[in-house]
């Protein structure tokens, strides 16, 4: 395992399995019927990933991930235990660094397609809007502010691009032409569903879910299955109500504190990414825990 100095996860290795296949955030073990998804300390922002990592940040994840598999009975998804002892002989020597970061989940046909649900109108949403009225070539109604909350939820699928490439926005028609309609469908409904749900949930924790994405697979069923991390705060915009308020961008309990600091560096959002400093990664860390403690309703445990 290799760690940073103030010991984040940056690279699993696990001795007896073959070489992970890494992306931003993840390792992944191909098992042959099943992986290993280990959820290191990474933090990717503007799609580069930076030099250090934020400790515990996988752990939260991956916990907030399994709470989340939990709300939904009625959607399938890809776990199948986060119990290290249950892991394949090689990982289970591993068990005191994996445990708590680390999914065994079935192998399945992941579609190329992300799925993204936006609730409220911020980002790269808001900056098209202001020019266009659209988002993503959608057209909203007039008067809406910077942080409103849309009249309903809209999905607005992107392309998965490789790791360092950036994810293109794409129309539903497209996803039709890349998946085909029934695949597109499903996708597109069952995202709204499960962000709805969520976004319900969470307003009861007095957290707003304001966008998010999800990644969905087909199993050897045939059935679609919710697939990969599921409503993180690396995979959403996670806004504590008691601070919201629109005509700017919320405070937030997700990445969006890294992106800041990015920017008001300079940092032209093309590698190689400049390491944080030990203050942002300190306050990177406190909002995930945080994240986490309101969502579940308890502390990150050793």
């Amino acid at each position: 395992m290799k760690f940073d100095r103030n010991h984040a996860l940056l690279e699993s290795s696990i001795p007896g399995l073959p070489a992970p296949k890494r992306g931003k955030v993840r390792d992944i073990y191909d098992l042959g019927t099943s992986l290993l998804l280990v959820a290191t300390d990474r933090i990717s922002a503007y799609d580069c990933v930076m030099p250090n990592g934020i400790p515990d940040k996988g752990r939260v994840l991956t916990g907030i991930s399994q709470f989340w598999f939990g709300q939904f009975p009625w959607m399938p998804n890809h776990l199948i235990t986060m119990d290290p002892e249950k892991f394949p002989e090689p990982a289970r020597v591993c068990a005191d660094d994996l445990r708590g970061r680390a999914m065994l989940v079935k192998k399945c046909a992941i579609f190329s397609v992300e799925c993204i649900v936006r609730g409220y109108l911020v980002g790269s949403g808001w900056k098209e809007y202001q020019k266009s009225g659209t988002v993503c070539g959608l057209p909203l109604r007039a008067g809406y502010l910077q942080a409103s909350k849309l009249d309903a939820a809209i999905y607005t699928p992107s392309t998965k691009a490789d790791l360092g490439a950036h994810d293109e926005n794409v129309s539903y028609e497209t996803t039709v032409a890349l998946i085909g309609g029934p695949a597109a469908a499903a996708l597109r409904d069952n995202a709204l569903k499960v962000y709805t749900a969520a976004a319900a949930l969470a307003a009861t924790r007095g957290i707003i879910i304001a966008d998010t994405k999800f990644e969905f697979g087909q199993d050897e069923q045939g059935r679609i299955i919710l697939a990969d991390e599921v409503l993180t705060p690396d995979s959403s915009r996670f806004w504590p109500q008691e601070s919201y308020s629109t005509g700017g961008n919320p405070p937030s309990l997700d990445k969006q504190f890294v992106r800041d600091w990015l920017d008001g560096v300079g940092f032209n959002h093309q590698p190689p990414a400049p390491e944080l400093p030990d203050d942002v990664v300190a306050k990177t860390r406190q909002k995930y825990l945080d994240a986490f403690r309101q969502l579940t309703g308890k502390p990150l445990t050793a």
